[in-house]
Order: C-alpha cells, then sequence, then structure tokens
C-alpha cells in the first residue's frame, strides 16, 4: 500500500494556471496506486463537485480543499503594495463542517476580501476554522515568506498564531522541493520550526500539471492569462519541470531525512472523510397568506379553473387537475410552484411583458389555472408528466420570458423579496473551443499573426467542432499539419487545451433560489456587481436547489412597442382578443410576409412555410418543432400529405387518434409518450 497522498493539487478550474484535468487526474493517481487526492484550486471551489464524482467512481477517496489567499493585514484594507500580496495557504475539509467552514470562507474572500485576488484574513479564520485542516503552503505561504526575508522570529510568529486558530493536531507546516534554489535554503528551518513547535510535517509537490512532458502546456497557459509568450515569459512562469503529480518513490527522494512528511499525508487522507449529499430538494420556503402554502395553492388553482373553465367544469378537467394536484404535493413541489406564481404575478401587475409559456412546463394544467402559462395543456393535448412525474430525476423547471429591457425589474423583485444572501445568479465556463485555442495558443507560441489566422480559418465554424474533426475533415489542415513543424507544435499544444475553462462569466437567465442563506449550499463570488455561484447549473441541481431561467425576450418587447402603437388609434385594442383562426393571417405567412414574426423569419423558414400554406395554428406549431435539425428530413413528407400528393397511412389503426393533426407524422414528444 502506499504511505504518500498528493494534497496540494491546481486543477484545469485553477483558470489558466492549473493543467490537471480532473478525469485524467483521477486516473493517474489511481495508476500510481494512491488511496487518494485533494484538489486545491486557488481561491476557488469550482471544480470540487465534479471532482467528488470523479474520484468516487475511480474508487480514490476525494479531498476537497482550496489555496487559499490570506491578507496580509485584514481583508477589508485595500492599499496598493501594502496589501497587494496576499500570503498562500492550503485548507483540506476533514468533515461536513470543515466543507460548510471553506464555503463560507471562499464566499467571504470574493464578496468582502477581493482585492487583486479573492482574500480571507486572520478573523475570517477564527469564525471559519472547524473541521479544516491547514498547510502551510508553497514559498508565497506567510512562514517560507518571512523565513527568505530572513526574519526566523517572523516565521515562529506565524506557526504559533496557526496553531492557535486552528489547533495544533490541525497545522502542519508543507515541505516542497521542485530543484528551486530558495527552497532547499529554507527547507533546514522550516523543519526547525516544525520541531520546535511540535507540529507535524507534510511533504507536497503543489501539482499544476500531471506529467513532467505537460510543463510545456501548462508554461502556454500561464502565457494565455498573463498575455506573454514562452520567447518572453511572465514572472509567474515556474522556474522547473517539476511540477507534476509525482509517484512516491519520486517524492521520498526529494526528502530522505524526513519519513514523517509522508506518512503525514495518508494520516491526514484517512481524516478527511467528506460526504456529500445529492438529488435531495432544498426549496425555499413560500410565506403564503394564511401560513399553510398547501391549502393556499389548491384554493389559487380551483378559482383559476373556474375563471378558465366556467362553473361546473367537465370530470376531463377537473380529473386532470386532482392528478396534478397530488402528484406536485406528493414530490414536494407547492412552493416551486408558488414563487413562480408569485413573481409572474408581480410582472403582470407592473406591465412587464411576460411570455405565455414554452417547453415541457406549458403541458401542466396547475400552471395553466394559476397564471404561469397561458396555454391550454388540454386543448393541445400537452402531457404533464413530461415535466413532472415521480420517475423525474432532474428537477423539472420552468423557463419564463420576460420583455429583456424589464427582466432585471423581475430579478430585483425576487432578490427584495427573499433576500439578496438568498438570491445568486449563476457562473458558467467559457471554455477553450477548437479556433480560440488555436488563436491562443499561436499568440503564446508567438507564430506570427498571419501564420496563425491561416491554420484557425482552416477549421470549420461549426458547433461541437473540435481539432480532431477537422483534422480528419479538412485535407488541407491535415497535410500542413504533417508537413509544418510549426503548424503541428500549434496544433498539438491547442488539442491538450481544448475544452479547458478559460474563464468565468454569468450565466445569461439562470437564477438560484435559497432556502437558507445562498453561502450555506454553494460558495459564491462576485461577477462585476452580481453576486454569482461558483457552481455551474447542472451542479446546482444535483444539489437539490431552486434553479430559475429568467430569459430575457426581445421579441415581447416588440409585441408589447407594437400593441402600444395599435392603441394610439384604436384605444380599446385587446391582443388577447385576436382571434387564432384569422385567415388573413395564415394568408400573410403562407406567402412568406414573415420578416419580425418570431421563429418565422429565417430565408429557411419563410420557403417552408409557402410550400406548407398554412391553416391553423396547428400547422404552425408543427411547421416550427419540425424545423430543426433531424426532424427536417421529414419536411418534404408532411408537406405532401397535407396537400394530398402523398397518402396518409398509419401503421395500425389506434394510431390515428394520437397523429391526426400531423397528418400521420410523429412531431412530438407527447405523440411519441402516447403511442
Amino acid at each position: 500500500m502506499e504511505r504518500f497522498v498528493h494534497l496540494h493539487v491546481h486543477s484545469e478550474y485553477s483558470l489558466l494556471d492549473g493543467a490537471c484535468r480532473i478525469d485524467r487526474l483521477v486516473e493517474k493517481v489511481k495508476a500510481l496506486g494512491q488511496p487518494a487526492v485533494a484538489v486545491t484550486d486557488h481561491g476557488v471551489m469550482y471544480g470540487a463537485i465534479e471532482f467528488y464524482h470523479a474520484a468516487k467512481k475511480a474508487g480514490i477517496k476525494p479531498i476537497i480543499g482550496c489555496e487559499v489567499y490570506v491578507a496580509p493585514r485584514t481583508r477589508f484594507d485595500k492599499q496598493h503594495r501594502v496589501d497587494s500580496s496576499p500570503y498562500h495557504m492550503v485548507l483540506l475539509c476533514e468533515n461536513e463542517e470543515g466543507y460548510q467552514n471553506l464555503i463560507k470562507l471562499v464566499s467571504a474572500a470574493y464578496i468582502e476580501g477581493f482585492y487583486n485576488k479573492p482574500r480571507v484574513d486572520n478573523d475570517l479564520l477564527r469564525q471559519h476554522h472547524k473541521g479544516l485542516i491547514c498547510l502551510s503552503a508553497c514559498l508565497a505561504g506567510r512562514i517560507p515568506r518571512m523565513l527568505s526575508a530572513g526574519d526566523y522570529a517572523a516565521a515562529d510568529q506565524a506557526v504559533k498564531e496557526y496553531v492557535d486558530i486552528f489547533g495544533r493536531e490541525n497545522f502542519f507546516i508543507e515541505l516542497q522541493n521542485h530543484g528551486i534554489e530558495e527552497q532547499k535554503r529554507i527547507l533546514p528551518q522550516l523543519i526547525k520550526l516544525a520541531r520546535e513547535n511540535e507540529v507535524g510535517l507534510v511533504a507536497t509537490n503543489d501539482a499544476h500539471y500531471i506529467n513532467r512532458e505537460d510543463s510545456a502546456t501548462q508554461s502556454i497557459l500561464v502565457c494565455i492569462q498573463t498575455g506573454t509568450t514562452v520567447d518572453d515569459p511572465s514572472p509567474m512562469a515556474f522556474a522547473t519541470e517539476e511540477f507534476y503529480l509525482k509517484s512516491e518513490e519520486e517524492m521520498r527522494a526529494l526528502f530522505p531525512a524526513v519519513p514523517e512528511a509522508f506518512d503525514n499525508t495518508v494520516r491526514i487522507a484517512e481524516r478527511c472523510r467528506v460526504e456529500l449529499e445529492f438529488g435531495k430538494l432544498k426549496l425555499p420556503t413560500f410565506d403564503a397568506p394564511g401560513g399553510d402554502s398547501t391549502a393556499y395553492f389548491e384554493q389559487l388553482c380551483t378559482e383559476g379553473m373556474h375563471r378558465l373553465y366556467g362553473e361546473s367544469p367537465s370530470p376531463e378537467v377537473t380529473e386532470r387537475l386532482r392528478y396534478e394536484l397530488d402528484t406536485i404535493e406528493q414530490m414536494g413541489y407547492v412552493d416551486y410552484y408558488l414563487i413562480v406564481h408569485d413573481f409572474i404575478a408581480y410582472a403582470k401587475s407592473k406591465g412587464i411583458p411576460v411570455g405565455p409559456g414554452r417547453g415541457s412546463g406549458a403541458g401542466s394544467l396547475v400552471a395553466y389555472c394559476i397564471g404561469i402559462t397561458g396555454i391550454d395543456p388540454l386543448r393541445y393535448n400537452l402531457l404533464f408528466e413530461r415535466f413532472l412525474n415521480p420517475e423525474r430525476v432532474s428537477m423539472p423547471d420552468f423557463d419564463i420570458d420576460f420583455c429583456y429591457v424589464r427582466r432585471q425589474e423581475v430579478i430585483d423583485y425576487v432578490v427584495q423579496k427573499y433576500g439578496s444572501d438568498h438570491v445568486a445568479q449563476i457562473i458558467t465556463f467559457g471554455t477553450m473551443a477548437a479556433r480560440a485555442a488555436v488563436r491562443d495558443v499561436g499568440r503564446a507560441l508567438a507564430l506570427g499573426y498571419q501564420n496563425v489566422d491561416t491554420v484557425a480559418k482552416l477549421i470549420p465554424n461549426e458547433l461541437g467542432m473540435t481539432i480532431d474533426k477537422a483534422l480528419s475533415a479538412v485535407p488541407e489542415l491535415k497535410k500542413s499539419y504533417e508537413s509544418d513543424e510549426n503548424v503541428r507544435r500549434l496544433i498539438d499544444v491547442s488539442r491538450a487545451l481544448e475544452g479547458m475553462p478559460r474563464h468565468a462569466s454569468t450565466h445569461a437567465a439562470g437564477v438560484v433560489i435559497t432556502r437558507e442563506p445562498a453561502d450555506t449550499y454553494v460558495p459564491l463570488q462576485k461577477n462585476d456587481e452580481a453576486i454569482v455561484t461558483q457552481y455551474p447549473m447542472t451542479t446546482l441541481e444535483e444539489l437539490g436547489l431552486l434553479k430559475m431561467d429568467f430569459l430575457g425576450l426581445r421579441n415581447l418587447t416588440v409585441i408589447h412597442d407594437a400593441e402600444e402603437m395599435i392603441r394610439q388609434t384604436v384605444p380599446d385594442f385587446d391582443m388577447e382578443a385576436v382571434p387564432m383562426d384569422d385567415d388573413a393571417t395564415f394568408k400573410m405567412l403562407g406567402e412568406g410576409h414573415a420578416f419580425g414574426v418570431f421563429q418565422f423569419e429565417s430565408a429557411g423558414m419563410r420557403n417552408v412555410i409557402t410550400q406548407l400554406g398554412p391553416e391553423s395554428i396547428e400547422d404552425l406549431i408543427a411547421v416550427i418543432s419540425l424545423y430543426r435539425p433531424g426532424p427536417m428530413d421529414y419536411i418534404p413528407d408532411f408537406i405532401a400529405r397535407k396537400h394530398g400528393r402523398s397518402p396518409i397511412v398509419y401503421d395500425i389503426p389506434v394510431m390515428e387518434k394520437y397523429l391526426k393533426d400531423t397528418y400521420g407524422v410523429t412531431v412530438y414528444q407527447e405523440q411519441v409518450m402516447l403511442l
């Protein structure tokens, strides 16, 4: 059994600095026979959950950590030069309390302490130290820096302070040796400090890439980050090629005199036992009038049903409503519906245009009755099960369209209602796509704009295009790859970096609303002025948090403005009263006059709709559904059947019931489910 575990590792989520891809990292640890590994990205926890899953799947114990930045004074001091060079410190989660505390520290570092870097301070560490194991970090740590400056007394004072904050058994002095003179020089003093203060030693390798030969790739990442080239690297570039995931033998050879520094890595790994919970809903509570949200919900539904279907609705309506209510209540989604209903009602009360509904949510009769959607699911045979059913694994979600000019007002209302600490926008990562990777790498390799541009333009500008696909699809690219040394190097490095996260930004529509303050569940940060989660959309769903899409749709604004203009001449104009079977409208569309009509204005769509000659809203719904990659192949057959040029055939007679509206062609997911 290996007696060594890497406790200081930077994944691809130490953006443009770490080159350890999580899946490859876990594979390598397994190949080395090491039982566990930590990921300690710079100041962030972006990759924590992805790493947790990957390690568990491979049978490796994941140790969640972070290399935080510690302000030299306090996190609120932001004076140039004095405060612009924070110390590094590695924190590892021993248990769930430690994980919660690390989230709090990483969030506060960004939201309160950001100055060049997200910074914690000793005050925060004292508040949130429980369940965390602290390592003294690299040459940029406080203790090594004091030793480098020749101030042994200050380094000793720092050790005593950290022992006081974390407890003697939770603080370790880190030993590193990458062949850098300064590391070798202070090594004996680090060991002496540990002995004198009776604290443990731990050997780490500050791994930024997986194999020694990956060091070139990592140095190009740093060039991309700093806008420098390999010919004239930045001071951030590493001095040696030793920052990789070493085997136990390679590590022990560096520190033969301190075997306990290796045993301690295993002891720490054994102590770290974080078990995370997935798939359990953590919905915010809705403060319902009268205090009983289920009773209030049922009342809203009943009132809506009578408003839409009259005083004595048919059994079809009442039975469907009861069935949906039972499912929603049993699955715990009552408050979810009420929260959505509440902010949509707010938007409508303020005259903010709201879309009629899109996606599977339109299949819910309850949503129609309480005004979340504006589409009668019974009229269009829409299925509730597509949105919510007891077997559904992922969270359902209503995608709500708002006028793009006033969308922010709705988000502001939600923030004000649930509290700014309970609402956050969602992070998204821009990754290095094929073309962009080639351009970035070309700049870093100083290959000259013209040469790089020629190669980049040979990569087709298509969705899902990769460098490998381009090499097999474009003979010219393959030829220059095989014949030109520079092109080969450019392509090889770009391929190694392709798909890596390059920068963090804010998701265009996603908002998360939480029961407890958001930093109870996820680390947060500030992007410009927005508070955003450090975990992306899919991770938030896994953690059972409520994610909403507040989509800004320009067409709603256009329609609203058009209505206002019409009312100047027809004061009592009401768009809701416009009939759905207006012949003149179908004639206009059938003649291809569809500029400015949402989803019908592209040249390809206008061509299809003139051939179709629509006569009903059902025809329009079908053609929008068919006009996408894959189903497009059925459009000629659909049109021919509509006009009687092809026979309408059903494989078995019962199919007619479900396929009659679409001339025997299966167009919708609902039809597939019904069949």
